[in-house]
Parts: C-alpha cells; structure tokens; sequence
C-alpha cells in the first residue's frame, strides 16, 4: 500500500477553491482476488476492503469486480472519483488479462477498433497488445484453471472507461475468455513496486 499526500505529485488532480486544503490523501492497494470492492460486505462471508486497516474517511476510487485484482486507489477527496474516472477526462486504465487461447493480430484490432456492443452501449476504442515483458504479478489464490489442450496469453488492454465487467466482456466477445483479470494502472499511478 502507497499513500500520496501532495498533490503536486500527480497535478492533474489538484483541488481547486473553495476546497482548499494542503493535500489530498490517495492510497494505492494492490486489491487481491475475492475482496469485495467496498467496506460492507453484501453477504455473510464476503471479504471486504474493511479488513485491510485504511484510514476513517477513504472510498475507493472506481470498482474492481470480486474476481478481479489490481490497482485500486482510494482516497478522501471527494471530487476526485469524477476528474479520474469518467471517459469525458480520458485518464486510462490498463488492464493484464490473462486469456484462453492465442490471440491473433487480427483479433486484438476487432478489440481495439471501437466497434464492439456490449449491453446495447458501443465501447470506446481501446490499445490492445501482447506485452512486449512480463509484468511482476503475484501468483492467484486461489490459481486459476489450467487446462493443457489450450493455451493461454496475456494481453494488455488500455481502456478510458469503465463499465461493468467491460473488458471480461470485451475479450470474451472477440472470443477469448478471460482467466485472470489484473489492473495495472489508473492514470499515472501505476502496480509497480506495490506488493
């Protein structure tokens, strides 16, 4: 977990008047698979944000599904889930998704192209590519299913929007389901170096 007090460090997310303070608290987490992204559980049993020890007054920043992992920042400014997350501000967030099968040149164009209709909404156009190194990621708990007739790839996807399990649906409409879903960045904040 990283905190960012200053805001001079990212300034496209400075406080402008009559909010002023002299800084914001932002805290990167490596969110693991199976927490539900909110502080209250909605089932018995469910594992939650509560249970890492954050700070009275955060909120996460944006969602990330129960069976997803990743960058998730919380913070206490308020405003700040609207500058770095709607499309209309064009911060990207970057995902690592692990899939079944190979991808062809092809089929990462279709998942680009901006053409793809999911829940009668027509997706932005994205970046989609095969990594060109592999990024340090923590092995799942728990793993994923493995099955030795098919290979599996990971790819990264680029997106400025963030709708419900898009970019599962996204790779699932060009044919390759996800595995493994892991978000890499948001913006200038990155998963590097955080464990």
């Amino acid at each position: 977990m990283v905190a960012f007090r200053d805001p001079r460090h990212y300034p496209e997310f400075t406080i402008s008047p009559p909010q002023v303070r002299n800084f914001i608290l932002i805290i990167a987490f490596h969110k693991p698979y199976g927490v539900l992204c909110q502080f209250t559980p909605d089932q018995p049993g469910q594992r939650t944000l509560s249970e890492f020890g954050f700070p009275k007054g955060v909120y996460p920043l944006g969602r990330l599904d129960m069976d997803s992992e990743g960058l998730l920042l919380l913070s206490d400014e308020n405003g700040l889930n609207t500058r770095l997350l709607d499309p209309k501000n064009a911060h990207e967030r970057t995902y690592l998704v692990q899939v079944e099968g190979d991808p062809s040149a092809e089929a990462l164009e279709k998942l680009c192209s901006g053409a793809i209709v999911i829940q009668k909404h027509q997706c932005l156009p994205c970046r989609a590519k095969i990594p060109d190194i592999q990024k340090e990621i923590p092995p799942r708990v728990p793993p994923i299913r493995v099955r030795k007739s098919i290979p599996d790839r990971w790819i990264e996807i680029s997106i400025i929007e963030g709708r419900n399990r898009q970019v599962r649906r996204m790779c699932a409409h060009i044919g390759f389901p996800c595995l493994r879903l892991v978000r890499w960045s948001v913006g200038a904040w990155t998963l590097d170096g955080i464990a």
